[in-house]
């Protein structure tokens, strides 16, 4: 007796191997509704019913429940029908419950992709909540984890951000992120599946440049393979190797960073830093810590740029006087007295010196 085929069996084992935390001792629960429940998101592409099939096949197994979220962005005509097929996909495989959500998608400064994603992972993460699920798994590909090293590249952006997507955060997983699109493509087809495909995904190198094919699209479909003529075809998996040595480096600077803002906040006070402690950190450490501080001050996360931190961290290191720094939220930063005061924006404040 042959076993899966091989595409099958890796997704499968990416699957068990992300959930064998989960497992229930002696593979059943008492109950069924005992059982903990894992949640897919599944779009109806090879990424996510693969997934939905490899978890459906996984689950029971180790004593678990599987169901699926199927969220319509309501961006594309015939939508609801593409949610539709994908959830009854997902029935056929054996995933109980499955859940279809529409959501409505502001572009607003995020832009259409980014509102997107904000919108389905506050679905996915009402939907787990209601369901009481221990876990949802995303579709996520090394190849997917490629593409958004290139993009966050291009910003400019730091370690943080180059690390990519985490194989997890909070109840969000990703197992198939050591696996190529390519492989979940094979296990499809072995498995009989129909997965949609996104005509949004296809990018003409004619129209690298058009801003009207989203921007993932153009790196999946022009800027990727460009790579691979000119540098080998194991750009994606460099690029990933790179998330992942970056993802290390970042977890221990940002160790560091808090050590750092609890000694300088020891000194003087949650809202009052000592300059000492912070001008005798590595810049590195001191910034990380200057942008821990800005955002517990109130100042929204998203919107702290690194042109902000390296505004407050020259009151540190180049003070000759200046005047409070402005942060994003209405909130300020000011130098007196050898502390680094952080004044929120409903609180008035003194003024430096």
């Amino acid at each position: 007796m042959t076993g899966p085929d091989p595409a099958v069996a890796r997704v499968r084992s990416a699957v068990r191997r992300e959930l064998a935390d989960l497992a229930v001792p002696g593979g059943a629960a008492p109950a069924a509704d005992a059982r903990p429940l894992v949640l897919v998101a599944c779009s109806g592409g090879a990424d996510s019913l693969a997934l939905a099939a490899a978890t459906a096949f996984v689950a029971p197994r180790l004593g678990l429940a599987a169901g699926a979220v199927v969220v319509d962005h309501g961006l594309q005509e015939g939508s609801a029908d593409v949610a539709a097929r994908a959830a009854q996909a997902c029935r056929s495989l054996g995933l109980d419950p499955v859940d279809v959500v529409r959501v409505a998608v502001d572009g607003g400064r995020e832009g259409p992709e980014g509102a997107a994603r904000t919108a389905r992972h506050a679905a996915l993460a009402e939907r787990a909540q209601e369901r009481r699920a221990a876990a949802v798994l995303l579709g996520h590909t090394l190849d997917d984890q490629a593409e958004t090293v290139l993009l966050r590249l291009a910003r400019g952006s730091g370690a943080r951000s180059l690390a990519g997507m985490p194989r997890r955060r909070g109840l969000l997983r990703r197992p198939l992120l050591g696996e190529r699109r390519a492989t979940t493509e094979r296990a499809c087809a072995a498995l009989g599946l129909e997965p949609w495909h996104d005509p949004t995904n296809d990018a003409d190198p004619a129209r690298a440049g058009d801003p009207g094919v989203p921007l993932r699209s153009r790196v999946r479909g022009v800027l990727l393979p460009a790579l691979g003529t000119v540098l080998g075809p194991g750009v994606p998996d460099a690029l990933a190797r790179t998330a992942d040595l970056l993802r290390e480096d970042d977890e221990a600077l940002h160790e560091l960073a808090v050590a750092a803002l609890t000694a300088a906040r020891r000194q003087g006070g949650d809202a009052d830093l000592d300059v000492e402690v912070l001008a005798g950190l590595a810049p590195a450490v001191r910034r990380r810590a200057l942008r821990l501080a800005l955002v517990a001050s109130g100042a929204p996360a998203g919107a702290v740029a690194h042109r902000h931190v390296e505004e407050v961290d020259r009151l540190i290191t180049d003070w000759h006087g200046q005047g409070p720094v402005a942060l994003p939220g209405g909130g300020v930063v000011l130098r007196r007295c050898g502390r680094l005061t952080l004044v929120p924006r409903a609180t008035g404040g003194p003024r430096s010196g």
